[in-house]
């Protein structure tokens, strides 16, 4: 009973630093002030706002939907449609500078992954973040596939999906670091050795 209300107890904490961890990784809007910052040159590379290729890419990408944009009536569906893609396209770049992304010859961003801390939320904190969900799916999925072994006809259940039960199962799941580790520490988490199938050799 101990061991029990110790591991509920793992679980609630675990839920709540997982959705901790979903609003550190996923993307944030700030306000400009608080979202631009300042990086030095890096393996040849230099900061996106401060690139004169960087720069000419989004003048060639501008210029080209404008040259689409006098082919039709100012106010028609599709010249609205490139007016909105224009402005999406002069803020991705205008995010990618102040974003502190280094950019090279070719005037593209270039991801540092080499554990450089001041670059570490473009690979390391997007990384985990996805190998975190990524868990969530797959151990809500393996949940929802043991659970329905034991009913009297698993075939339907995984053809017809019992929504209500998927949805419990995908909420419990997002403890699946804290839930993996105790069916790992009791031997649940893994096939028995004797279950496991060997080709002859």
């Amino acid at each position: 009973m101990v061991s029990c209300s110790a591991e509920k107890a793992a679980t609630k904490v675990a839920a709540v630093a997982a959705a901790a961890a979903i609003a550190v990784a996923a993307p944030m809007v700030a306000p400009e002030e608080a979202f631009a910052r300042d990086v030095q040159p890096y393996a040849g590379l230099t900061p996106c706002k401060k690139n004169k290729a960087f720069a000419k890419r989004e003048k060639q990408e501008i210029k080209a939907l404008e040259k689409r944009l006098k082919k039709y009536d100012p106010e028609s569906a599709p010249a609205l449609a490139l007016k909105a893609t224009m402005d999406k396209t002069s803020q991705r770049f205008k995010n990618y500078g102040e974003a502190g992304l280094l950019c090279g010859a070719d005037g593209l961003p270039h991801l540092i992954v080499d554990g450089n801390l001041e670059h570490l939320g473009e690979f390391a904190i997007p990384g985990l973040g996805f190998l975190y969900v990524a868990g969530w799916i797959g151990y809500a999925g393996r949940s929802y596939v043991m659970l329905n072994k034991e009913k009297a006809k698993p075939t339907e259940g995984e053809i017809i999906i019992d929504v209500p039960t998927a949805l419990g199962l995908m909420m419990a799941a997002g403890a699946w670091p804290v839930k993996a580790f105790f069916e790992l520490k009791n031997g649940t988490l893994t096939a028995p050795e004797s279950e496991i199938t060997v080709s002859p050799r």
